[in-house]
């Protein structure tokens, strides 16, 4: 990891929804160590600000896919990047998803809008390592059909299953309506040989981690990504502390049974 932002190029800017925007970004010169997935950067928009954004995408060249959307200042202006630009990237900062605590089990990834991005190169793993796991299943949820995330890819997750679901259907949709968890009756696991990944909205981590429990699933192999306004990435500021936990040092990602006594307490 360093502390100096090392500049990347943009090198291809994908629009995925009409507020979101995934940017392909490569190493002008030095490049920054392995990110694993799960981990995130501190991404500069020069004369503007940083903010951290998690991994979308981990390439083999050492250059990084990263899904932004355009929420405030610093989003905003990584939302505008073209071709040619150039930002300050600094990482990898943070704790990934533990794959090899997954070794043999079947995989429930569950994820609730942007949430799906820091999850897609979890998903990119396994189905590069199909004889390391057991049945992958993907459980995306989204605010309508125009929110969803890698629209060309989810089909290709079908492993063995891959579902959506939407709070607001629009014209044309015939697909399921709801909340994520509702997806869990269709999926094909088996609760005691299980390790869930989950990254959304706080509300629908809960509401999935409660839901997974009450199946049979250990609270420490379900495992999810928690979000607090990360500042320094170094530990030093507090910004993202929530409870005995620095988030930028001991997380994002970590274990229900450490999440969930934190997450219950309303003024954290």
């Amino acid at each position: 990891m360093t502390a100096v932002p090392l500049p990347y190029r943009v090198t291809d800017a994908r629009p995925e929804t009409s507020d979101t925007v995934t940017v392909r970004l490569e190493p002008v010169g030095e490049a920054l160590p392995p990110f694993a997935a799960g981990q995130f950067a501190m991404v500069y928009a020069f004369g503007v600000g940083e903010i951290p954004v998690s991994v979308a995408g981990i390439l083999p060249d050492g250059g990084l896919l990263h899904t932004v959307r355009g929420v405030g200042a610093v989003s905003r202006a990584l939302y505008a990047l073209r071709p040619g630009a150039t930002v300050g990237m600094r990482g990898p900062f943070g704790t990934g998803w533990d794959l090899p605590l997954a070794a043999g089990d079947d995989l429930l990834v569950v994820a609730g809008g942007i949430g799906l991005a820091p999850l897609r190169p979890l998903v990119l793993a396994v189905l590069a390592a199909p004889r390391t796991f057991g049945r992958l299943n993907v459980l995306v949820g989204a605010r309508s059909p125009d929110d969803l995330l890698y629209r060309d890819e989810l089909a290709g997750w079908n492993h063995p299953y891959c579902g959506v679901v939407v709070d607001r259907p629009g014209p044309g949709w015939h697909g399921r309506v709801g909340v994520v968890t509702a997806l869990l009756d269709e999926a094909l696991f088996s609760p005691p040989e299980t390790t869930a990944f989950v990254c959304g909205p706080e509300v629908m981590i809960r509401a999935t981690a409660r839901d997974l429990l009450a199946r049979g699933l250990r609270a420490d192999r379900v495992l999810v990504s928690l979000e607090r306004n990360m500042r320094c990435a170094t530990a030093h500021c507090g910004h993202c502390q929530l409870g005995s936990l620095l988030l930028c040092r001991d997380g994002p990602v970590v274990g229900y049974d450490r999440a969930e006594p934190l997450l219950a307490v309303r003024e954290l």
